[in-house]
């Protein structure tokens, strides 16, 4: 198993000639996509154009069918790669909050602290700490998930990646599960995230979001990248129909 190096002068993500089957079914269809070295990249499309599957695809969660990815410069597409060992510089955030029910808040955030990164319960419990106050949740350490809101959880979600000390984050739609008035904490603790330099891929419908804290913003339909550019630019002067056509309806 080869041990990766990471380069931190390389793009955080790069995707090449990517392509997803399931089955007869092609869900990317030759994608070309990277994201630098602490920039917020945002990608939005119509249910079913392919950006989940991309966004799992980036951490081998799904298995591309062909096509290569480079993670800071390590190839983690290639069989001889130690993927565990890239993938834990990896935050990822789902749409559903995934955290362990029978465990407190700060029992989700040092769990895997210890058993995978082999950290001392002390160091867990005081890296778990911190990063419940940097998503506004100190006091509810003690608390177990049932007892807190869809935001909540969603905040106890990101506060546990970032527990793990990744190089950058994934977000799957993490507001999409929200009752709307929640939807605000989360997006605020994202804003601060990439406020302090953060390296960020977020699918998302928030168009909000994506405008203000976006560097670029990235249009999926039928499994191909149709458009990509600046947020502002993309949003108010789309260049391709399909893009006009999706933006009139979620503006």
């Amino acid at each position: 198993m080869t041990e990766p190096r990471l380069e931190h002068s390389a793009p955080a993500i790069d995707v090449q000639d990517l392509h997803k089957s399931f089955g007869e079914n092609e869900v990317l269809k030759g994608i070309d996509f990277h994201v630098d070295q602490g920039q917020v990249v945002c990608v939005i499309g119509p249910s079913g154009s392919g950006k989940s599957t991309l966004l799992k695809c980036v951490n081998l969660l799904e298995q591309p069918t062909s096509g290569r990815i480079f993670v800071e410069g390590i190839e983690i597409t290639d069989p001889d790669i130690d993927v565990d060992k890239v993938r834990s510089r990896i935050g990822m955030v789902f749409q559903q909050f995934n955290l362990f029910p029978h465990l407190t808040v700060l029992r989700n955030l040092t769990i895997a602290q210890q058993r995978v990164r082999g950290r001392g319960k002390a160091e867990a419990v005081e890296i778990a700490r911190r990063n419940l106050v940097k998503v506004g949740l100190a006091e509810r350490e003690d608390a177990y998930p049932a007892h807190l809101s869809g935001g909540q959880q969603q905040r106890v979600a990101i506060a546990r990646a970032l527990s793990m000390e990744p190089d950058m984050m994934l977000f799957d739609e993490p507001t999409s599960a929200l009752d709307p008035e929640l939807v605000g904490d989360v997006l605020d603790v994202m804003k601060d995230l990439a406020s302090e330099g953060m390296t960020m891929m977020v699918v998302t419908h928030e168009m909000g979001f994506a405008r203000e804290v976006g560097d670029k913003l990235v249009f999926m339909d039928d499994g191909v990248i149709v458009e990509e550019g600046l947020p502002a630019d993309v949003l108010s002067h789309p260049q391709h129909e399909r893009t006009k056509s999706f933006l009139s309806k979620v503006l």
